[in-house]
């Protein structure tokens, strides 16, 4: 099994930056794609980021590139999100997920944290 947990969550005002950890632990040899997700209130949860633990290869969505980059600390078992020139629609509760498979979109994460939330008004 696999545990996650987030970190760094927080307010902030439009521009601000944070930054979000992800510690893994338990059996992270299986996991080949972790996932950084937002879900605002009344909104369907949507991938910001992803990252193949094993070569460092790095994925986004239209609406993170150019202000969110994810990173890893491989011998922590932590991924970070770098959240800079936040804006209030980046509002939402932020979760880390991990999938065995390959880094293939957004689907098929079958390991969650808790969430943490970040908050830009």
């Amino acid at each position: 099994d696999v545990q996650l947990v987030e970190s760094g969550g927080g307010s902030v005002q439009p521009g601000g930056s944070l930054r979000l950890s992800c510690a893994a632990s338990g059996y992270t040899a299986s996991i080949n794609c972790v996932g950084w997700f937002r879900q605002a209130p009344g909104k369907e949860r949507e991938g910001v980021a992803a990252i193949w633990p094993g070569g460092g290869t790095t994925y986004y969505a239209d609406s993170a590139k150019g202000r969110f980059t994810i990173s890893q600390a491989y011998a922590k078992n932590t991924v970070y999100l770098q959240m800079n020139s936040l804006k209030p629609e980046d509002t939402a509760m932020y979760y880390c997920a991990a999938r065995g498979g390959a880094c293939r979109g957004w689907v098929d994460f079958g390991y969650w944290g808790q969430g943490t939330q970040v908050t830009v008004s």
